[in-house]
């Protein structure tokens, strides 16, 4: 199977696998957080209609439902997003980082389990196993991870098959008609660096307004927590600034984005889309001067 996050990459191996140059895929899952951008939904939408379903390969839409909702829903039980934290002493903190596998990685093993047969708390007997194809390219290869389950191995073929970097899979994309393939990520994802939150103020009004609501609606953290008796000890923002996102220093271009375009690698506002088995937020040093204080 293949982890279909509907990003350059692995929008790459789902053309490579229905064109045959890599093998076929017996079905894609892609993991619907219910706050994808716009052009993310309309680009899945586009390969199914025009790769996967010709050549046979079902895509399998699973879901854990809507952070966005379930961050504002007092009744619903939410895995929190790594928001920023302004502390009432003034000191920086960050929430914990729980809805890359509440709303990617738990709807892809569910509905993997389903397909062998063994839905939870069925024990999947041991040597049953499906290799999942993750894209990951060459110059992120320090992303490329083991699954944490034995029911699944994920295989990354654009390093170990291709030997292609990013750079090969945009030209491939190009090459193909797909040179529009967006980044994949929340809408809200406050892994975002100031180029990806410049390009949805300025290409997506609507998203744009839709983000700077959430960001206020959870100044004191989430919802359940409120309603429980627990509110927020300081103050939560989107953007890593802690300031609210409708005046953060987004305009400010920071050293990543400065790097990413000189290696002709910033696409829509950022470098790397953000796949299940890889957050971006793990990363080292990911757009640390975005606060807009540094040069």
């Amino acid at each position: 199977m293949l982890s279909l996050g509907a990003g350059v990459q692995s929008s790459s191996l789902l053309a490579l696998s229905a064109e045959g140059i890599l093998p076929k895929v017996d079905f894609a899952v892609f993991a619907d957080t219910g706050w994808e951008p716009r052009a993310v939904y309309d680009h899945l939408d586009r390969l199914e209609r025009e790769i996967a379903r010709p050549a046979g390969i079902p895509i399998l839409r699973v879901s854990s439902g809507n952070i966005r909702n379930d961050a504002l829903n007092p009744n619903h039980r939410f895995a929190s997003m790594p928001l920023y934290i302004l502390n009432e002493d003034g000191r920086p903190g960050m929430t914990r980082r729980q809805c890359t596998g509440e709303y990617k990685i738990k709807p892809i093993k569910r509905q993997i389990r389903e397909l062998l047969g063994y839905p939870h708390p069925l024990r999947v007997p041991k040597g049953l196993f499906v290799e999942q194809w993750v894209g990951i390219s060459t110059d992120e290869f320090h992303r490329a991870k083991d699954s944490d389950v034995k029911y699944m191995r994920n295989r990354h073929p654009l390093i170990t098959d291709l030997d292609w970097s990013r750079a090969d899979c945009t030209r491939y994309l190009s090459n193909i008609g797909l040179a529009d393939t967006p980044k994949s990520s929340c809408l809200g994802c406050p892994f975002h660096g100031n180029a990806q939150w410049r390009s949805i103020r300025d290409t997506s009004p609507a998203e744009w307004d839709d983000v700077a609501a959430f960001d206020e609606a959870i100044r004191k953290g989430n919802a359940r927590a409120n309603a429980s008796g627990n509110p927020l000890l300081g103050q939560a923002f989107l953007h890593r600034s802690r300031v609210p996102l409708g005046v953060a220093p987004i305009d400010h271009v920071t050293r990543s984005e400065r790097a990413a375009a000189d290696l002709d690698e910033l696409e829509n506002g950022v470098v790397n889309g953000c796949s299940p088995w890889a957050c971006r937020g793990e990363e080292e040093g990911a757009d640390q001067d975005d606060f807009g204080l540094t040069a």
